[in-house]
């Protein structure tokens, strides 16, 4: 196993999906998830954080927001505090407001994005004292700015990076630590990542790019042996997780958790 240079995780905060999940928002054009698959597919996923040495708090369904499992669009934690957002979707900016008592309980400074500025937290990709902000169309530029205000008072930094091609930036990137970046071919030439071991997922494998690390360990969509190849050849030991029923809503590894 790689020696890791990043923070090692203790915990995760996970929601249920609710049963009006098969309303929630999407772009993937592959039909409406099956409720108990995903409700299947989900408790998998927690399993997977707890095999990588997380505490898992698993809030209750929200049946009034189809799409509040997907927790990381709705808060940014970082090693100095949270950061509340103001999720892009107008039918999702609800759900922060019953995400912040769990982030009061675990961080002693919470912020949030205001009116009028968006930033979906799928959007924000840490990399060391960096995050890597992507303008796409859940994250415009007002947000963008608040959010790298708040970082800055934290001592840490943001830059933007255009996503153009997909829903957010991690759609199609993943900081696996250690210098290594898991990433689609649209992000291959990108400036913001010239620094990084860029490793590109195959075009017909696209949707393992949103993959996340955790203590050593990369949680993954099942399916992609040649992605999962790539990762374990890097020495990280993949978890692979069946993920259909979210991809089905645009979702992917690293939305249905907070991790920190």
């Amino acid at each position: 196993m790689p020696a890791t240079k990043g923070i090692m995780f203790t915990h995760a905060i996970v929601r249920r999906p609710g049963h009006s999940l098969v309303l929630g928002l999407t772009e993937a054009g592959l039909g409406r998830p099956d409720f108990s698959r995903a409700l299947a597919q989900h408790e998998g996923y927690v399993k997977a954080l707890e095999s990588a040495g997380l505490h898992v708090t698993v809030l209750p369904a929200l049946e009034e927001y189809p799409d509040s499992c997907f927790v990381e669009d709705v808060a940014v934690c970082t090693p100095k505090g949270a950061i509340l957002t103001r999720p892009g979707a107008q039918s999702r900016k609800g759900e922060v407001a019953h995400i912040e008592s769990a982030l009061r309980a675990a961080f002693d400074t919470v912020v949030t994005i205001d009116e009028p500025g968006s930033l979906d937290g799928g959007d924000v990709m840490m990399v060391g004292d960096t995050c890597h902000i992507g303008l796409s169309k859940r994250t415009d530029r007002a947000g963008a700015k608040q959010f790298i205000e708040h970082l800055e008072k934290l001592g840490l930094k943001g830059e933007t990076v255009p996503v153009s091609s997909m829903l957010h930036l991690k759609t199609g990137a993943a900081y696996l630590e250690d210098g290594h970046l898991l990433a689609v071919e649209a992000f291959q030439n990108e400036p913001a990542f010239a620094g990084l071991d860029r490793h590109l997922v195959p075009a017909d494998e696209a949707y393992a790019a949103n993959s996340i690390w955790v203590n050593g360990n990369v949680i993954m969509p099942a399916g992609f042996p040649r992605t999962q190849a790539m990762v374990e050849r890097l020495g990280y030991r993949a978890i692979p997780v069946e993920l259909s029923e979210f991809q089905k809503l645009d979702g992917g590894a690293s939305c249905l958790s907070l991790r920190f």
